[in-house]
């Protein structure tokens, strides 16, 4: 971390890092950049449950962290009901947890005063854009509900709800900052307008993200280098303290949390008995189907020459009929190690879990997170195999 003029205000924590604990409870994305990886398998979501466990269990071992943040791995106010189960639950059990949301902002502002009562204290909004031509270079796609519309028109759309979510937390007392990340090129030309515009509708702080390019982006977007976050945080400081991060995982559609890292969340592995990886899918091409609503199984895999597809779809168990019904679909995929769905209850993932598959939340496309469970798709050494995983016959 770099500090100095530019940067007046340190993270607490050792090293200068924040000692703020993140957790990735949103499985939706509602925006994508467009330079980011299409989807990060390894940033898969947690539930309430699995979240409320994880903090009961730092603090139990004696973990020293001033607060909670909920963010990522997509946009936790696209599935607001985990929210704010999560954020409610605790605050119950732990009411003098300083407990903050790290947001695009979509939809947020009618939902604030219900979010400050179930206990939120902070917000920190991701903004990287305040003029739509630079919205529209930067990301790819903006869902401001269930469907994805023009870009032109999802831009105006985001830019407001991003302002009115300022304004209205203002009006109800409550704290929040801005995270924006820096695109080379795109918008650094535009953060003191940001940093501008947003001082003047309460905010306390700016973080300043650099873009970080990962293997698998879809257009090669360098890093900004040292020279160009200087004088960007130069000028935007003429507003707003700035602080610079240049580390924690990115909620999907941004490459900046303005936070702390988030807990290491493990994934399963193939093993023995347990090669393939079952998946929920409406399109064929996406995570996009909650596990009640399944009616068949894409099952993934390695073929006899290790190679990663598309082995063969399974009927699911019909609707109805309680746990007994998870039960049978656990013995559908009983040569499953993991189970990749949109969305999914306490139950179904308690059940098929207790049969040793991990149900996972994820939003993308099907190859590219399948491909990421097995580490790239890779054959042994030796094979010709390409990276990623492809078609079978069935497929």
């Amino acid at each position: 971390m770099t500090t100095g003029p530019f940067f007046p205000r340190k993270r607490s924590g050792s090293g200068g890092q924040p000692r703020r604990l993140m957790l990735p409870i949103a499985p939706r994305a509602n925006t994508r950049i467009r330079f980011a990886v299409v989807t990060d398998p390894t940033m898969s979501a947690i539930t309430p449950d699995e979240a409320l466990a994880l903090v009961d269990r730092i603090i139990r071992e004696g973990g020293n962290f001033e607060g909670v943040d909920i963010a990522g791995p997509g946009e936790p106010l696209a599935t607001p009901h985990a929210t704010f189960d999560c954020l409610s639950r605790l605050h119950r059990f732990y009411p003098a947890l300083d407990l903050g949301l790290v947001t695009n902002g979509l939809g947020g502002a009618r939902l604030l005063a219900d979010l400050k009562e179930s206990g939120l204290g902070r917000i920190t909004l991701c903004v990287n854009a305040v003029t739509t031509v630079t919205a529209e270079k930067i990301y790819a796609w903006i869902r401001p509900g269930t469907r994805t519309v023009p870009l032109a028109r999802a831009a105006v759309i985001l830019l407001n709800e991003q302002a009115a979510m300022a304004t209205v937390c203002g009006r109800i007392g409550l704290d929040f900052s801005i995270a924006v990340t820096v695109y080379p090129g795109f918008n650094d030309a535009e953060v003191e307008e940001i940093a501008l515009k947003m001082a003047a509708l309460g905010a306390k702080s700016m973080t300043l993200c650099p873009h970080r390019p990962m293997p698998g982006d879809m257009e090669c977007l360098a890093k900004p280098d040292r020279d160009l976050l200087d004088r960007v945080a130069r000028r935007a400081a003429r507003h707003l303290p700035v602080i610079e991060s240049g580390s924690g995982p990115a909620p999907a559609g941004s490459s900046c949390l303005g936070g702390g890292p988030m807990p290491e969340v493990s994934l399963p592995k193939p093993g023995p008995g347990r090669p393939n990886v079952a998946v929920i899918s409406a399109s064929g091409m996406a995570i996009d189907q909650h596990l009640g609503q399944a009616g068949r199984l894409l099952i993934y895999g390695p073929r006899k020459d290790g190679l990663v597809c598309l082995l063969e779809t399974r009927p699911a168990p019909a609707p109805g009929g309680g746990s007994e019904r998870w039960q049978v679909m656990a013995r559908i995929v009983s040569d499953c190690f993991a189970l990749l769905t949109a969305a999914a209850g306490e139950t179904p993932r308690a059940v098929l879990g207790s049969h040793g598959v991990k149900v996972l939340l994820a939003d993308g496309d099907i190859e590219g997170t399948v491909d990421a469970l097995y580490g790239g798709g890779r054959k042994k050494p030796g094979s010709h195999a390409r990276k990623g995983p492809e078609r079978g016959k069935n497929g």
